[in-house]
Formats: structure tokens, sequence, C-alpha cells
């Protein structure tokens, strides 16, 4: 029976398509079996990061009304067998979304899968609530900047309410992930550190993400980075996480990017 979760944020721009996509990667490299469902429908990214924009036939909306069977709509990685993505649909309104018939698709899913990640729009609306609906727990995605932490509060009240968990009167389980993160900003006060987002939102820190060009390099090419860019400082971040996902005990580190001669040389003038 899968774990069912969600990846959500109250503010745009994040990183959730991105984390989505590389956490799903690292869960099927370490053997788990994994689906990446996109919620956004009528901007549908997902696809875009996992370079299967060409080969989306149906949808999840086509699943959700009966138009498509499941199986017709899940498209196979081709880097990876395990790893599986139920595509949005672009041309579709939200409205055309259904609780019932997400709870079938998502009961449909939890019988095939190790792993279930929905891929949440952000803020509050239709979408995003459906995707969060019958999560088993929630990854809440956050940039270190005052409007991102306080968008992000309000999303865990909501998963704390709105969600089939909570109105059963059970704890829904929260995991903090901070991206593009730079401690060296963060020192200079350019950036919430760490700290600080964790006293106000008060959940457990599963990684931090550091800012980092291989992770926009990975999403232009089509490949999360976890499988574009494997030896990179924000793909071990994100393989780390993964660990950490699947109970396992791995020490939390503060990831620094590292800068070519030019860009230190240039920074030291800049500076």
């Amino acid at each position: 029976m899968a774990q069912v979760l969600v990846v959500t944020s109250g503010k745009g721009g994040v990183g959730k398509t991105t984390s989505t996509a590389a956490l799903g990667a690292a869960l099927a490299k370490n053997g788990q079996s994994v689906v990446v469902v996109d919620f956004d429908v009528g901007l549908r990214n997902l696809d875009l990061v996992m370079g299967a924009e060409r080969r989306v036939v149906f949808d999840l909306i086509n699943v959700v009304q009966g138009d498509a069977k499941l199986q017709q709509a899940l498209i196979r990685d081709k880097r990876a067998d395990n790893l599986f993505l139920l595509p949005a649909s672009q041309t579709r309104d939200k409205d055309a979304l259904t609780e019932a018939g997400v709870k079938v698709v998502i009961d449909q899913l939890r019988d095939k899968f190790d792993w279930v990640i929905c891929d949440s729009p952000a803020g509050i609306e239709r979408g995003a609530t459906l995707a969060m609906r019958f999560a088993d727990m929630a990854l809440v995605v956050t940039n270190p900047e005052v409007s991102s932490v306080r968008d992000s509060d309000r999303i865990i009240g909501i998963l704390d309410s709105k969600t089939e968990k909570a109105e059963r009167g059970e704890r829904m389980e929260k995991h903090l992930l901070l991206t593009r993160y730079d401690a060296a900003r963060a020192a200079r006060g350019e950036m919430l550190k760490t700290e600080d987002v964790l006293e106000i939102l008060s959940i457990p820190l599963l990684g931090i993400i550091p800012e980092s060009q291989d992770v926009l390099r990975a999403s232009n090419m089509g490949s999360p980075v976890t499988l574009n860019s494997k030896t990179s400082v924000a793909a071990r971040a994100y393989y780390d996480a993964a660990k950490r996902l699947r109970g396992e005990t791995v020490v939390m580190s503060f990831p620094k990017e590292k800068r070519s001669f030019m860009g230190k040389l240039f920074g030291r003038r800049v500076a």
C-alpha cells in the first residue's frame, strides 16, 4: 500500500514541481515504485520537468471523468522503469476535478505503487485542496523569505483542518523542505536563517536544497536533477531528503554549491 505524499506551498515559484520530480526520481533510484501526479490543471508543468510533454495522450481529468483508464494515462519514465507520471490537463478547468473522482484515482494508485507524490498548485484553490485531501503526509516547500514562510504557515493550518485525515481526528505528518537556500546570504541577513524558518513553522526539517544552477539546468533539459546531475550538491540534498522520507537517519547538512574560480574572482570584486 502506497504512501501518498502531497508537495505543497502557499506561494508559487518555490520549487514544488522540481522537488516533486527530483524526490520521485530519487525514491525510484532507491528501488521504490513511484508515481508523480500533476494537480496543476490548466498549467501542467510536471510533464515538462520530467521530459514527457510529447508523450501525453490522456491526463488526470480524463481518468477522473472516466474517459480513459488509469493505465492509459500513466507515462513510464524512460530513465527509470519504476517511475511514472500522471499528467494534468492543459485545456480543462480545475472544476472538472471532483473529490469523488480524485479519491477513486488515488485509491487505484495506492494499490500499484510504493509512493504517490501529488504535485499541488500553489495556494488554497480547488486543485490544491484536492491534491492534499487524501494525503498520508505533506511536504511543505518554502524559500527562506518572509512572504513564502508566512504563506506556508497558512498551508499548514489547512493541512490540519481540510484533509481527510484531519477530519477523522488523525494527525497529518508534515515535513519542511527549504529550497533556494544560500548560507552566505543568510549569514549576511539577506534571507531567513534555517532556525528562523523552523521557529515560525514548527514542523520537522526534511532537507535543505541550495540555490543551484544545476536544478534550473536540469528542469530546462526535461530531467529531474537527481537523474541529470546526480553528483551535484542539489541532487545529493534531494537524495538525502528521499532517504529521510523512507525513515532513514541522515545527518542534516547545510549544502553549499562550489563556485568556479572566475565566479569567486568576480564575487570578491563585487563585494
